[in-house]
């Protein structure tokens, strides 16, 4: 007991400078023994294992570790899902703001959460709790705008998605309607003068035409450049994820891959330990209390975004009457809901803000206009019960009690890659799938003022294309569509709406299938291999065209023995890719060139075009890297130099060769990387982020990696520790059981110590 009162007291004697009041050095003395009740060790690798005795105990203690290794992404993240990054960042944001301002309402999440259930309310207290604590005893920290975080914040980030449903609202459309907003004629009168629609209120001006940031989850997702005529595509969004059954591996035990492919560095690693049952580890997007794509003890889950169409925008029938707005709905006129939303900004002189009269119906706000119509957009706005599958999920035991979570229909964006120690695999699509008149197109506007265009509640589980325990012991997703998740164990396209999914295969559905098809013989090593193998199905059939081109091609032909050696090489290409290989660096450049010559279609190219293209490759190869016979993995590389969002590239400064390219080609393993401002080389940004492959059996077993290293700071051990083992594919292990994590510890500490 004397130990604890020595340590409230130096606690409080050395935050007393920054204590206004008796409450607040009351506060501050809860936190300090609080901490006292967990403990967080840093293995070799920096991964935090928090442990508490209770849920919120340990939710205090992974608030507080992420702090340490990113507060910054913390911030970001909230000051984004908030609409407040213009606070921050200045005025060319508050667009952006605004749009998260139409469904992110601080009233209506305060009221959430004090209708929250016991327990949830306390893993928020927790939650802001572990934050504030890190803050107060990390004076030289100096956040941007949040210096304090409020429980009921953590309901505006409740899914972890790289690209939450609302950033689907175009932020173009939504400037244009709350900058010249016109009312239709039919419904012009007294109410178009009221004066609401967007003044500015202090600061001046308007934003800049550059209204859309870059928010973390949208670095990376940066068009490449038209440099001396080769175009090459945005690379892909998106994840990968297999679950394996017990029949098809040698230990009979599932296994599951977890691959996401975000920008780096937007996901932090950890162990979240309770006596009350949590026992999680795996990928926590910042500033999050719940591990998004990972695994207990007994069961695992990896969410890939899906291509469902569960956001749509209804045409308004406006009406004005004696200077009120309403809408039709049927034989109904509903009035058009009102508030005002203030938007604050950085400027050089401090802060200004401008205040917006904001529209919204039962469908949604308004967003934009279509031929004058207003249009008000539908989308889940569910942000407690999402929470609450967010963290109820990494409790579940079993494929029955991960089930049972689905009813709570809150996992929009999402499908789920699933596996558990009883050898159960799944398939779950998108666990929210408004239903409605397949007859209509729901891909675009649809006439608001008739009901029976409205939503009908949601598709249950078994009217979703979901895959249990196929007989073929495997499910997979690439962002591609469920019809070939199991092979031809899938559900079939026919038998279920259009909207369940608006895309098709992709070429890492194509490779998926390869890897996984007729195998048997599944380890942890052989999953691993699957989810990193080398081959890039995208030139199966556009580097035979190249060559049948240079074939048909006569002798006279001025470019043909210029490009002769070239074709030679990717003759007897095995279309695999490694950071030796010159031929995959061809065959990436010369696609390039074909672009640039506007060709869309390789197939179709004409002799000229294939031959002038790989000539145009060749030629940008040897100016920018000295020899067209420039290997691979002289181009493409990893760099970390800051701990920045938005990272800076340089070629003189130390970087590592990477084999694995674009997505684009069909690569499983993915690598976003371009060439910048002042470099030759290409540096990623995004794809592979972090990578886990994990086996259910007696005891849990798993490897993972994470791109770079876990912490920000340059100076850390952990900056970029895990670079090479990235690079290559050589997963760690994972330390999940605590003789595993003692044997292996650097530091021992309660939060605070």
């Amino acid at each position: 007991m004397k130990t604890c009162l020595c340590i409230l007291l130096v606690a409080s004697i050395a935050c007393a400078d920054r204590i206004a009041d008796p409450s607040e050095g009351a506060e501050v003395a809860e936190w300090a023994a609080r901490a006292e009740n967990i403990t967080i060790i840093r293995d070799d690798w920096g991964i935090p294992h928090i442990y508490g005795a209770t849920d919120a105990d340990a939710v205090f203690g992974l608030m507080y570790a992420q702090a340490e290794d990113d507060f910054n992404c913390i911030e970001t993240n909230y000051l984004n899902s908030m609409g407040r990054l213009a606070e921050a960042e200045g005025e060319e944001l508050i667009w952006q703001d605004l749009r998260m301002r139409l469904f992110i309402d601080p009233v209506e999440l305060q009221a959430m959460y004090s209708e929250a259930s016991g327990d949830l309310r306390d893993l928020m207290d927790a939650w802001a709790d572990g934050l504030n604590y890190y803050l107060h005893k990390h004076t030289e920290v100096t956040p941007r705008v949040l210096t304090r975080f409020e429980p009921w914040m953590a309901l505006s980030f409740s899914e972890g998605s790289i690209g939450g449903d609302i950033e689907r609202v175009s932020v173009s459309g939504l400037r244009s309607f709350y900058e010249s907003m016109e009312l239709p004629e039919s419904a012009a009168g007294e109410f178009a003068s009221n004066g609401g629609f967007g003044r500015d209120d202090g600061g001046g001006g308007r934003a800049s035409s550059s209204s859309i940031a870059m928010t973390p989850e949208q670095v990376g997702a940066i068009p490449m450049p038209i440099e001396s005529g080769l175009v090459f595509p945005d690379e892909p969004t998106g994840s990968n994820g297999f679950a394996i059954a017990p029949s098809n591996t040698v230990d009979g035990n599932a296994l599951l891959l977890i691959n996401p492919h975000t920008s780096f560095f937007f996901r932090h690693e950890a162990h979240v330990v309770s006596e009350e049952g949590l026992n999680a580890y795996g990928a926590l997007t910042w500033g999050q209390f719940f591990i998004y794509q990972g695994f207990n003890e007994t069961a695992g889950w990896m969410h890939t975004s899906s291509g469902v169409d569960n956001i749509d925008e209804f045409l308004l029938d406006l009406v004005d009457e004696d200077g009120a707005l309403f809408y039709r709905y049927g034989e109904e006129l509903r009035p058009i809901e009102q508030r005002e939303v203030v938007v604050r900004y950085q400027t050089d002189t401090g802060q200004g803000e401008r205040t917006f009269t904001v529209y919204r119906t039962h469908y949604g706000p308004i967003v934009r206009t279509v031929d004058g119509q207003w249009v008000s957009v539908a989308l889940m706005e569910e942000p407690l019960s999402a929470l609450r599958q967010s963290y109820d999920r990494t409790k579940a035991a079993n494929y029955a009690e991960f089930r049972e979570l689905l009813e709570l229909h809150t996992n929009s964006s999402n499908n789920t890659l699933f596996a558990d120690s009883e050898g159960n695999i799944a398939y779950f699509h998108s666990n929210f799938i408004p239903r409605r008149d397949d007859e209509n197109d729901y891909a675009r506007p649809v006439d608001g003022s008739d009901p029976a265009n409205d939503w009908q509640g949601v598709l249950s589980f078994d009217e979703t294309p979901n895959v249990i325990n196929p007989p073929n012991g495997w499910v997979f997703n690439t962002n591609n569509w469920p019809f070939s998740a199991a092979g031809e164990n899938s559900p079939r396209q026919e038998d279920y709406p259009s909207y369940v999914q608006r895309g098709g295969e992709n070429a890492r559905g194509i490779h998926a299938a390869i890897v996984l098809k007729d195998r048997t013989d599944f380890t942890l090593d052989g999953l691993v291999a699957a989810a990193f193998d080398t081959y890039l199905p995208a030139f199966e059939q556009t580097i035979p065209a190249l060559i049948r081109a240079f074939d048909e091609a006569g002798d006279e032909h001025p470019l043909k023995a210029e490009v002769a050696d070239q074709v030679a090489l990717l003759r007897e290409w095995d279309l695999r890719f490694s950071v030796e290989s010159v031929p995959t660096s061809l065959a990436i450049f010369w696609s390039g060139a074909l672009r640039g010559l506007g060709v869309g279609n390789a197939e179709n190219a004409s002799v000229d075009e294939h031959l002038e293209a790989l000539a145009e490759a060749s030629n940008k190869l040897a100016t920018d890297f000295g020899d067209w016979r420039t290997p691979w993995g002289e181009i493409n590389r990893f760099q970390r130099l800051t701990g920045d969002i938005v990272q800076q590239f340089d070629d003189a400064a130390p970087s590592t060769p990477v084999a694995f390219p674009s997505a684009t080609w069909g690569s499983l393993v993915s690598f976003g990387a371009r060439a910048y401002p002042g470099t030759s080389r290409w540096y990623g940004t995004s794809g592979n982020s972090f990578v886990a492959v994990v086996e259910f059996g007696d005891r849990v077993r798993a490897r993972a990696v994470t791109a770079g290293g876990l912490n920000s700071v340059p100076s850390s051990p952990h900056f970029n520790d895990q670079t090479d083992r990235y690079a290559t594919g050589n997963l760690r292990d994972v330390y999940f059981y605590r003789a595993d994590v003692d044997a292996h510890a650097q530091r021992e500490y309660h939060p605070g110590g």
